[in-house]
């Protein structure tokens, strides 16, 4: 079974803007994640470049977990910008999760820019071996 294949337990939006209104002034981006599973847990790492831990806001409303992000508007005193090849604007993306993920212990890290979602497993859906009598 290739990993393509393989099935996890959450499920990326697709890569279109976000629904809903978005009430401010900014380009809205879709960040790009990458998700690991585990015997015990699924984790999710998610790129917010130039976003501080106190700038992200993570939701989980019914099985579905919103990241919402925003990064530092850094103005450099004195310049005013001539020329701009990278867009700055807010973050947000939504995963479903299964009801295989224990919803209750899950937990965030934000770290240079990177988010880290541990997703842990509800005690069923944990793998376990069984023993041959």
């Amino acid at each position: 079974m290739t990993d393509q294949s393989k099935a996890i337990d959450v499920q990326k939006q697709d890569d279109l803007a976000p629904e809903g209104e978005h009430t401010r002034d900014r380009e809205l981006f879709v960040p790009r994640a990458d998700i690991y599973e585990t015997e015990k847990e699924i984790v999710v790492i998610v790129d917010l470049p130039g976003v501080d831990p106190k700038n992200v806001e993570i939701t989980l409303e019914r099985s579905v977990l919103t990241i919402d992000a925003s990064p530092l508007d850094e103005q450099m005193e004195g310049y005013s910008l001539v020329y701009s090849e990278y867009a700055t604007g807010d973050y947000q993306r939504r995963f479903v999760l299964s009801d295989t993920i224990d919803k209750e212990k899950i937990s965030a890290q934000v770290k240079n820019g990177v988010l880290r979602l541990q997703l842990p497993k509800a005690g069923a859906a944990k793998t376990r071996k069984i023993a041959i009598n």
